[in-house]
């Protein structure tokens, strides 16, 4: 049977949904940037100790901004653009490729039945978000 992009797509979603992964995208170079500004305005200001004090503010200011800022995995997937769906579509597909399916759903209930092929796609989405995405994966509780 032809696999259909949207079908693996949904799949990768169903795997993530369940086992509710959430990813955030690293912004260290705003954090850096903030905390360097802050810091530079503090010297400015203040002279050494206020620089000394700008980068202590600035540094928990950046940390803050960019922390908290998850979204779940499923969403950042069908948010993909097409020609990066069709590159997890093509990986997906030849860990699938033996399995007999008619549809999406069909395909999810093959795949949530056998922990094997569970793990193999769970492996591909983490490797995906936290390689290509430079995002961090944390698992809601």
């Amino acid at each position: 049977m032809p696999i259909v992009v949207q079908d693996v797509m949904q799949l990768l979603c169903s795997i993530s949904e369940e086992r509710k992964m959430q990813a955030a995208v690293k912004h260290s170079g705003k954090g850096a940037l903030v905390t360097g500004a802050v810091a530079f305005v503090g010297g400015l200001v203040g002279g050494p100790p206020g620089l000394a004090v700008g980068g202590a503010v600035g540094g928990l200011l950046g940390a803050w901004m960019t922390s908290g800022q998850f979204k779940p995995v499923p969403q950042i997937l069908m948010e993909l653009p097409a020609s990066e769906q069709q590159r997890l579509f093509a990986e997906v597909e030849a860990i699938v490729r033996g399995l007999d399916w008619a549809d999406a759903v069909q395909l999810t209930a093959l795949v949530l039945g056998s922990e094997a092929l569970q793990q193999q796609l769970l492996a591909l989405v983490v490797n995906y978000v936290s390689k290509e995405l430079r995002a961090e994966i944390r698992y809601e509780d």
